[in-house]
């Protein structure tokens, strides 16, 4: 281990270009800079921190604000050359510069007070909980992390097509809707993408209706009842084309979403996170396809209270005095937490001790989230320990 001091690098991330402030571990700034975010600007800045730890020797440390955003892929650049990289905690930074302001509000100043964040350190105890420090993930969790991530995008793009299209219907064709439970049914929107506009739905025959995918003799007998009382507003003629293309493009989004689901599935089989999180009844492979991807590794987390914040199921102590609180943390990963809620909310209706746990709290007066988060904190002790020690989930079996 070499005595010289680290070097440290603090990077204030934009969209097109980033600023660069460079100093060493025992305050002394050495360089400014700004870098394009293109591999030229990337270039420039590998050789030029490289030139300051050719005159230092020292190791090389960098940190920056919204690890994982607009950054990449400086980021993985960065960890590829094995350099130390750290996350910077945006909201405490933001207390750093309101206690220590400077003359104006720049990007280069940023980048500075970033770095003199990071020197402080060394120093200041409370300074070690502002920079998290980023270890490297399998890659096998980064697909996933993408795959996830993709998937609930289209989810989301699903449920918004989905709700215009349900609205636009009902003011056409109310009818329409009340032969099936789901506007989402494959039966369904394959039926109204079977013509060219909703009146010829009417007309429909029974031999070209049990040609349709998915539609058999009862979903047959339940649309003919709804041709003799079809009815149709006067919008038809320019909403119907509309309603049209949102249900192809909900029947398009649907395959895309299923396509996503099964490259998850095989990529949980090289990820010993990922299987060690579908171990848990009710998780599954999506949600342990997304937390495997979100969690990345154990490693960011020193005990088990910082997984519990990072998903979403731990508060923050607000008490002052006599008063007594809590508060919800800003620092949450919300795709995590939603589906560390969808996946406590499924194991508890399969885990006995869990539902009584939930129903416990519920009778407390704790609504369904708030009870669903009191389970997932103690979920996430058990999710933590999983981790650490690569143990799967297991079940007690209850006696009588």
């Amino acid at each position: 281990m070499s005595n010289s001091p680290q070097i440290r690098v603090s990077i204030d991330v934009g969209y097109r270009q980033h600023s660069v402030a460079v100093g060493l571990s025992n305050g002394e700034l050495l360089d400014e800079f700004e870098i394009a975010h293109d591999p030229h600007g990337f270039d420039a800045f590998f050789t030029r921190i490289e030139s300051h730890q050719g005159l230092y020797d020292g190791e090389i440390a960098v940190a920056m604000e919204g690890y994982n955003g607009f950054a990449r892929p400086l980021d993985s650049l960065v960890q590829k050359r094995r350099w130390q990289l750290y996350n910077i905690n945006n909201l405490k930074l933001a207390r750093f510069k309101e206690i220590f302001p400077a003359a104006a509000k720049s990007d280069r100043i940023d980048a500075r007070r970033a770095l003199e964040l990071f020197q402080l350190q060394d120093h200041l105890p409370l300074a070690k909980r502002v920079l998290q420090r980023v270890p490297p993930g399998s890659l096998c969790n980064a697909k996933l992390k993408r795959l996830t991530r993709r998937r609930r995008t289209l989810v989301d793009d699903k449920v918004q097509v989905l709700n215009r299209f349900q609205s636009d219907l009902q003011a056409v064709c109310p009818c329409l809707l009340g032969i099936t439970r789901h506007a989402d049914n494959l039966w369904f929107l394959r039926l109204i993408t079977q013509v060219s506009t909703l009146p010829k739905l009417a007309r429909l025959r029974e031999k070209t209706l049990l040609k349709i995918p998915s539609i058999g003799r009862n979903y047959v007998a339940i649309i003919r009842q709804w041709q003799k009382r079809a009815r149709f507003s006067g919008e038809v003629d320019y909403v119907g084309p509309m309603i049209i293309d949102d249900a192809k493009r909900i029947l398009q989004l649907h395959t895309q979403i299923k396509e996503l689901e099964v490259q998850c599935a095989e990529l949980i089989n090289d990820s010993p996170m990922a299987q060690r999180i579908d171990s848990i009844p009710g998780f599954a492979t999506v949600c342990a396809s997304e937390l495997a991807g979100e969690i990345g590794t154990i490693e960011r987390f020193a005990h088990e209270g910082s997984l519990a914040v990072y998903l979403g199921m731990a508060n923050l102590d607000r008490s002052s005095g006599a008063s007594k609180g809590a508060k919800a943390p800003r620092h949450v990963n919300t795709r995590a937490k939603r589906a560390m809620m969808t996946g406590v909310d499924r194991q508890r209706k399969q885990v006995p001790q869990s539902q009584r746990y939930y129903e416990k709290k519920r009778a407390e007066g704790k609504g369904h989230n708030q009870a669903i988060r009191a389970l997932g904190r103690h979920l996430c002790r058990i999710l933590f320990t999983m981790l650490k020690n690569d143990r799967d989930y297991e079940t007690r079996t209850e006696t009588a």
